[in-house]
């Protein structure tokens, strides 16, 4: 006879992603690290993604003590990774994800890029070679340096290539920006302050230590681990589009863990054995999350906190999702800041209370005080409350 699965229901998982990403005012971080681990590694592609969802997780959030974290102490770090993504990691988890998720994404690029630059500019490896360290040698001596100031000190950086010859888009780009991004995620060099406002695209570079190398298959097991605590349980699925990874790392990554099947609501999934008890209830609260935030993005089967019926209207074309209103473990509803800085606000049918949802509009407001941010990636739902049409 066989023996059932352990059964973790939806609101079994609810309770976790609460209670775990802090997403209800009494557990709230004291620090952006706290914050930051609580959800693994912040989607970093928009950088103001970074700072809100910071924000909607500690208790009194600062721009100053988030860039202290990023750019003078070190504490976490921006990497390009999973799904060729840009996130910020907490440091103790980055030679973990470099070894994990980068070093291929990195070797992937620097061989495309390489094949362009050899058929159009004649490079080969040394050339190649040569010029990142020209770039290095150039960090070195300026300290930071935006990419501008990069092509003016090593000229080869100016040089141009064709993209998508014949078509409507082709375009002749400086080779400069996927140059550095090739060194950024070998890990040689990283992001620095941003020029202007902490919501500004633009950015310094800077030279960075190596992390420590792990053997990849360690690293990978590691990274399961890691993302189970904080998203478990999940299926095979979730870990494997969250990685990026082939079907085959994915579950000689997941046998490492440690982690046992369980049965869910929708599938089976994997949960690490302290997942199984269900945790102590926590009272909802309103969290008003980011586009790209790694809550909503961390599973691939989101039916268990989210309205299928939704989905059109809070994601754009490309799977991004836009702003979104927590309670209770559920997406509820969107929020779009407009462009005289009012947090404007849209809930589905949810018994949400409406003092929390005022207050934590007011604090989110507060946090904006005079930045104005228009999203990355514009979403149905977001795109209405920005223009008012909804």
């Amino acid at each position: 006879m066989t023996t059932p699965l352990p059964r973790l229901t939806d609101a079994h998982r609810r309770a976790l992603l609460t209670t775990r990403h802090r997403l209800t005012p009494p557990l709230r971080a004291t620090t952006p690290e706290e914050a930051t681990a609580s959800v693994l590694a912040l989607h970093a592609t928009d950088p103001a993604s970074v700072y809100l969802s910071v924000a909607a997780r500690q208790k009194e959030a600062s721009v100053g003590e988030l860039e202290r974290a990023q750019y003078e102490d070190g504490t976490l770090v921006r990497m390009l990774c999973m799904r060729r993504t840009v996130f910020v990691v907490p440091r103790d988890l980055a030679p973990v994800v470099d070894a994990a998720a980068a070093r291929p994404v990195a070797a992937r690029l620097r061989r495309d890029l390489l094949k362009v630059l050899a058929e159009q500019l004649g490079y080969d490896e040394a050339k190649f070679t040569a010029v990142e360290r020209e770039v290095t040698t150039a960090l070195a001596a300026l300290g930071e340096a935006t990419a501008a100031q990069l092509g003016e000190a090593v000229p080869e950086l100016g040089e141009r290539i064709l993209l998508a010859p014949g078509k409507a888009y082709e375009a002749r780009p400086k080779i400069a920006n996927r140059f550095l991004g090739v060194m950024a995620a070998e890990n040689r060099i990283r992001r620095g302050r941003p020029l202007g406002s902490w919501a500004s695209s633009q950015f310094r570079w800077r030279l960075v230590e190596p992390h420590p190398e792990l053997p990849p298959a360690q690293a990978r097991a590691a990274l399961v681990t890691r993302y189970l605590e904080v998203f478990g349980p999940a299926t095979t699925e979730d870990v494997k589009w969250w990685t990026g990874w082939n079907l085959t790392d994915t579950r000689k990554a997941l046998a490492e863990t440690g982690a046992l099947p369980v049965a869910l609501d929708h599938g089976e999934g994997h949960a690490l054995p302290a997942d199984l008890e269900p945790p102590a209830p926590a009272d909802p609260g309103v969290a008003l999350l980011p586009a790209l935030d790694p809550t909503p993005m961390g599973w691939r089967h989101r039916d268990w906190y989210l309205d299928p019926a939704r989905t059109a209207g809070l994601f754009d074309t490309n799977g991004n999702i836009g702003p979104t209103i927590w309670w209770d473990g559920r997406i509820v509803g969107a929020w779009s800041q407009r462009a005289d800085g009012e947090i404007a606000t849209h809930l589905f049918d949810a018994d949400v209370s409406a003092a929390d949802l005022a207050a934590e509009t007011e604090r989110l407001a507060a946090f904006f005080g005079d930045t104005r941010i228009r999203a990355s990636f514009r979403t149905p739902l977001e795109r209405g409350l920005y223009d008012g049409t909804l």
